[in-house]
């Protein structure tokens, strides 16, 4: 059975993950037509969560090195 990732092995794998996420976001928006108002907000809405997440999860792996 594997071993349960520490904190900092579950960020860093989110950090790896993230901007795939973002860039899958920004394709499906580019895709969108400009009249898909509600799709386009919803994936602006996900592009800026990713975004906020992305900056988090930098600030507390700085936080976690900074611990030892």
């Amino acid at each position: 059975m594997p071993r349960p990732l520490s904190e900092r092995q579950s960020l860093e794998r989110e950090r790896e993950e993230l901007p795939e996420d973002l860039a899958a976001y920004q394709r499906e928006l580019a895709a969108r037509a400009p009249a898909d108002k509600p799709q386009r907000e919803r994936l602006a809405w996900h592009i800026h969560r990713v975004q906020k997440r992305m900056a988090e999860v930098e600030v507390q792996l700085t936080a976690l090195r900074t611990e030892k």
